[in-house]
Formats: C-alpha cells, structure tokens, sequence
C-alpha cells in the first residue's frame, strides 16, 4: 500500500519564496561586504604598499547559494577536519585586484577602477532590494487576494 505524504497547499509556494529569498539575500551580503572592501581600497589609495582587494561577485555567490543550499557538501575522513561550509564568508572569496598601472610607492589602487566597481555595485545593490520588495509585495498580493 503506497502512502502519501499530506502537503499543505501553500508549502510549494513557501519553499519557492524561501529559494528566492535565499539567493537575494547572499547577493545582499555580498555586495554590502564588496562595497566595504571597495570603499578600504579608495580610502588607501594613498598608502605605500596598499594592495587593491576585491571579490569576483559571481563566483562568490554561485558558491555561497551554492553551500547554503547543501550542494558543496565536503567528505570528511577524519573528525580533525574543518567543515566545508565554514570557510564560504564573503572573506574566503577575496582577491588582490591585478595591477592596472604601476605605481612608484607599490600600491596598486587605481580610482577610476575602484569609482567604476563602487558605482556599478552600488546599483547591484540597489536592484537586489527592489527584487526582495517586489517579491515580497507579490507574495503579499497573494496572500491578501487583491
């Protein structure tokens, strides 16, 4: 005798909003963590030796949706091993930018990179959280029925 397991009607929908969510709120995280790094590099750009960092957006957020959602499990063989999922902060993902121009006192900053990349996330950014509010006023719709 098969049995069948009793869903409620609104579980695929949840689960739907939760995977969207999911995904908008790491690129949220993300683009908050790179705009600080981005806003280090300008701020340094006067600084001996300073080297430009940055995250490649996204490799990071394929990645960490990726390992939130169990797909980057790690095999483990021996309990002295780190878990897989520990090392995806926004800071496991960042990258010495390369070098545009050479500079005299070594430091690799070029503002017209760094303005570009800082303007260009900020928009990402701004688009992520019209995502999330239409989303959420769609789901809010729904539920209301209007």
């Amino acid at each position: 005798m098969m049995q069948y397991e009793a869903r409620h009607p609104g579980d695929a929908m949840k689960n739907l909003l939760e995977r969207d969510l999911l995904v908008h709120q790491t690129a949220l995280n993300l683009q908050a963590y790179r705009q600080q790094l981005l806003a280090s590099n300008i701020a340094n750009a006067d600084t001996p030796n300073y080297k430009a960092r940055d995250i490649p957006f996204r490799d990071a957020l394929a990645a960490a949706v990726g390992a939130r959602r169990g797909d980057l499990a790690m095999a483990t063989t021996d309990a002295r091993h780190l878990a897989g999922k520990a090392g995806l902060s926004p800071e496991a993902f960042v990258r010495y930018r390369g070098e545009w121009q050479s500079a005299v006192d070594g430091n690799t900053v070029d503002m017209d990179v760094e303005r570009a990349a800082f303007a260009e996330n900020t928009a990402h950014y701004e688009a992520s959280i019209t995502f999330i509010n239409g989303l959420l006023r769609t789901m809010q719709t729904a539920i209301t029925g209007q």
